[in-house]
C-alpha cells in the first residue's frame, strides 16, 4: 500500500530535488527554494551537515512536500534516517537487508543499480522502484528506453546527467521521475545566495515536466 502511494507521487510530480548541503542552514534554504518554485519531492543526502535534523525540520516547515533522504550507504543511517522521519530512502547500491528493514518499516526504498540484472534484483526484493545512476555515462535516455521492452514494469527513477533540457527525454523513454542535483542549484547562485533564480529554476523544471507529459 505505501508503495502505491509513494508511485502516485513520483507520477504526479515527476522529479525529485537532490540537496547536498554543507551547512545546515544553507540546505534548508535550498530546500525552501525549491518549494516555492513547486517541486514536493525533496531529498536530503544523508551526507549533508546533520542530515536527520535537517529533514525533521523540513517536515514541520514544508508539510506539503514529502521529505526523504539518500546515499544511504548501511542499515544504521538508514534506522536513523526512518527515526528522523524521511519519507522514503535512496541507496546508491542494492542492500537485500536495508530493503527488507525499510520494508518493514513501510517506508519506500529506491535502491541504486545499472545493468539489467541489478536492477531485477533489487526490484524482486522489494524496492519500491530503482534508481538508475548514473544514467548519462551509460546512454541517458536512450538507456532508460532500451529497458523498456524486458523490465516495462519496473518503475526507473535515472540520475546523474539529468538537466532541465532532458528531464522530458526520460520521461517519455519510459521513467516514472528523475533525479536532479547541481542542475538546480548552481554553485553561483548558492553561493550568492539568489534563492528567487533557483526556485525559477524548479519552476521552469517543472513546466517542462508537466508539458511533457
Amino acid at each position: 500500500m505505501f508503495n502505491q502511494i509513494w508511485l502516485s507521487q513520483l507520477q504526479k510530480h515527476r522529479a525529485i530535488a537532490v540537496i547536498r548541503a554543507p551547512e545546515f542552514e544553507l540546505g534548508r534554504k535550498m530546500a525552501m527554494a525549491i518549494a516555492s518554485g513547486g517541486m514536493q519531492l525533496i531529498e536530503i543526502t544523508w551526507n549533508s551537515d546533520r542530515a536527520a535534523e535537517l529533514i525533521a525540520q523540513l517536515r514541520l516547515e514544508l508539510p506539503e512536500c514529502i521529505i526523504g533522504t539518500g546515499t544511504l550507504l548501511n542499515l544504521n543511517d538508514m534506522e536513523e534516517a526512518i527515526a528522523s522521519g524521511a519519507q522514503f530512502l535512496f541507496t546508491p547500491h542494492v542492500d537485500s537487508l536495508m530493503i527488507q528493514a525499510a520494508v518493514a518499516n513501510n517506508v519506500p526504498i529506491i535502491p541504486g543499480a545499472l545493468t539489467p540484472t541489478e536492477i531485477v534484483n533489487a526490484y524482486t526484493q522489494g524496492a519500491s522502484c530503482v534508481k538508475v545512476f548514473p544514467v548519462q555515462a551509460v546512454g541517458g535516455a536512450n538507456y532508460i528506453k532500451s529497458l523498456q521492452g524486458p523490465l516495462g514494469q519496473i518503475p526507473l527513477i535515472p540520475t546523474g546527467g539529468v538537466t532541465l533540457e532532458n528531464a522530458p527525454e526520460f520521461l517519455a523513454a519510459g521513467a516514472v521521475a528523475v533525479g536532479l542535483s547541481s542542475e538546480l542549484f548552481p554553485k553561483k547562485l548558492v553561493n550568492s545566495g539568489d534563492w528567487e533564480a533557483i526556485a525559477q529554476l524548479a519552476k521552469t523544471l517543472m513546466q517542462k515536466l508537466v508539458i511533457s507529459q
